[in-house]
């Protein structure tokens, strides 16, 4: 999820969805199985087919049904890409045809931004951003951020989903410089306050797709992690920059319909990062596992639930890649409450009831603004949710007794394909209550 705040939203009234025939054309209601004979494209004025072909799971000769056609428009929308997609399917001189009906979303953004870090409204950055989505036509992203406040940084990447479409090949790379807040308890006992580090970083990924669904990829990345003085364990080292070689493998295995908000489906993914390599005797290895599945039981009802654990293996483990909860990763009820230790384990259920689906906004009427950031899609959830977790430190079992839990209930409002907004309210396992106000869909 893009999680810089963009200019220029306005919910006001929902425009209406004109559908026309002709007297050759025979447009079906998708409500029976058939066997597809075409499939064409329309809208894309920039986007290339391919990206478009890539996300969907049927061919020609192959049969149809309404399920099949709902779920592709939602892999197609979780391009990001697009700010409606339609599959229209018709029956013209004895053969079916689908027609992909797009509308593509405004792909730069020159705009001032505010971001909230590890999901905390007291830890705002702001500045300048030039965002490039879709650049050429090839879902490519070109990002340059400029951020003052907390965390201030100066970040440059670039990704490309295919260097080519026949190898399925992809690239993403980027430089940062960025002076970042130290987050570790112990740390901040050892020093004796608040303290921070300058980290400049760059790294190379380049991924493999295998078919629809999983992707398999490998990182390279250099940083130097810089702190005012040597503290045994705030560094890695024994000096006080670190530098910091790492070598990271990817998997993931994704059938989710819409990845902004799922609804069915199922994520899974598992990263491996060699950290150090031995070099300036660094040398722990970090291990995430990621477990999400979706049921939808009917239009308006769906069921989801996640686990989500971080392992820390090594002699020595640097405060700053410690694992942690309250931070990025959070547990409702607790969800201002932060945990530190070598290993975190997180899980969550979720149901969710479609209050409207799907309405479309289209605010084109108003004036000197591009049409393109006056088109939305809408939707508003209201949710009941149960969170689990727990921080694990080294040679230390695994309790039940450690776990913090929470539940409550909730609205979901989905402002695609720019962003989601969640109110909150939820209780700890001793019924104490908390608001929550976040820029992210729960997972």
């Amino acid at each position: 999820m893009n999680k810089y705040a963009l200019f220029y939203i306005y919910l006001l009234i929902c425009s209406p969805f004109i559908f026309s025939q002709n007297t050759d054309t025979t447009f079906f209601k998708w409500d029976y199985s058939f066997i597809v004979d075409s499939i064409n494209v329309s809208g894309n004025d920039l986007t290339e087919k391919e990206i478009i072909f890539k996300e969907i799971t049927f061919s020609m000769g192959d049969v149809i049904t309404p399920k099949i056609l709902t779920f592709n428009r939602e892999r197609i929308f979780s391009l990001r890409i697009f700010t409606k997609v339609e599959l229209i399917s018709y029956r013209f001189q004895e053969k079916n045809f689908i027609n992909i009906k797009v509308e593509e979303s405004w792909y730069i953004y020159p705009v001032p931004f505010a971001h909230i870090q590890d999901r905390d409204w007291d830890k705002l950055s702001y500045g300048l951003a030039l965002l490039v989505f879709n650049f050429r036509g090839r879902n490519e992203k070109l990002k340059f951020v400029g951020a003052l406040g907390y965390n201030p940084r100066l970040d440059f990447s670039y990704s490309v989903p295919y260097l080519n479409y026949k190898s399925e090949i992809s690239f993403e790379g980027g430089i940062k410089l960025q002076k970042v807040k130290n987050k570790s308890h112990i740390a901040k006992k050892l020093w004796g306050g608040d303290f921070d580090q300058t980290v400049r970083s760059g790294r190379l990924f380049f991924g493999k797709r295998f078919g629809t669904y999983t992707r398999v990829g490998i990182t390279t990345a250099y940083a130097t992690i810089e702190t005012p003085k040597f503290i045994k364990g705030i560094s890695a080292s024994d000096t006080r920059i670190d530098h910091l070689f790492t070598l990271a493998f990817n998997y993931s295995y994704d059938t989710r319909d819409l990845s902004q908000f799922p609804r069915e489906g199922m994520y899974a993914s598992s990263i491996l990062q060699l950290k150090g390599l031995g070099i300036d005797g660094i040398s722990y290895q970090v291990l995430n596992f990621d477990l999400r599945k979706y049921f939808k039981l009917n239009d308006d009802l769906s069921l989801k639930w996640r686990f989500a654990s971080r392992f820390t293996f090594g002699d020595l483990i640097p405060f700053y890649d410690n694992s942690f909860l309250g931070f990025n990763e959070r547990i409702r009820g607790h969800f201002r409450q932060e945990l530190e230790g070598n290993n975190s384990y997180i899980g969550s259920a979720e149901i969710n009831y479609a209050l409207f689906n799907d309405m479309n906004l289209n605010l084109d009427f108003i004036p000197f603004i591009p049409k393109r950031l006056l088109r939305y899609r809408v939707a508003l959830y209201l949710q009941l949710f149960a969170d689990t977790g727990t921080i694990q430190n080294k040679n230390e079992p695994l309790s039940i007794k450690k776990l913090n839990s929470g539940y409550g209930i909730g609205l979901t409002l989905l402002l695609l394909p720019y962003n989601v907004f969640r109110l909150e309210r939820a209780w700890d396992e001793y019924g104490n209550p908390e608001w929550i106000f976040d820029v992210r869909v729960s997972f």
